[in-house]
Parts: C-alpha cells; structure tokens; sequence
C-alpha cells in the first residue's frame, strides 16, 4: 500500500464501488477491520476521515460533533452494511469510549 500511495499519492481518497451503493475507500476498509496503524498512515497522506473511521479510531469528540449534527447518522450502514458502533467495536481499547457513547444512545 505505501509503495502504490508513493506511485500514485491520488489514491489516498480513491473508492471503489462493489455495487448497490455500497462504496469503499482504503480508509473504510482499514476502519472496519480495526487496522489503526493503516488509519493513520492514510490519514497522514490526505485521506478524508468519516465518522466510521473517527468510531475506530476513537475520535469521541469528532463522533460527537457529527451526531450532534445530524443523530440519524448512527444509524446509517457503513461500507459492506457494517454499523457505527460494529466500527468503535473494532478499533478495541483505544475507541472503548466512543463505543460507550454509541451504546448510552441506544
């Protein structure tokens, strides 16, 4: 991936569609395998971070800002129908409160 990213720097934000709407960025996919290290390493090469990505990494502010803004969010499928808090669950200790946070607005 960092040998594509070196080639081809657009790609950090590149999707794919797998068909039914169901659109997928490197990001997205890193965010619901709970793959931080690759989280990052994208978000430091430009990619758009997304209230998925924020769930597993654990961003509670972030999380916060955009569900305020618009609560029916929580509630909208990620890449390949995967939840908001399947998301937090995934990113482990690090995103514990986050996952809190979604689960006390159940």
């Amino acid at each position: 991936m960092k040998e594509l990213l070196e080639a081809e720097p657009a790609l950090v934000n590149a999707a794919n569609d797998w068909g039914g709407g169901d659109w997928e960025t490197a990001l997205g996919a890193a965010a619901h395998m709970g793959h931080r290290d690759i989280a990052l390493f994208l978000l430091e090469r430009g990619a758009r971070i997304d209230l998925f990505a924020a769930s597993m990494l654990g961003q509670l502010e972030t999380v916060q800002a955009i569900l305020s803004a618009d609560p029916d969010s929580r509630r909208f499928p990620g890449p390949h129908g995967i939840s908001l808090i399947a998301h937090a669950e995934a990113g482990g200790k690090e995103a514990a409160p986050v996952r809190d946070y979604l689960k006390s607005l159940e």
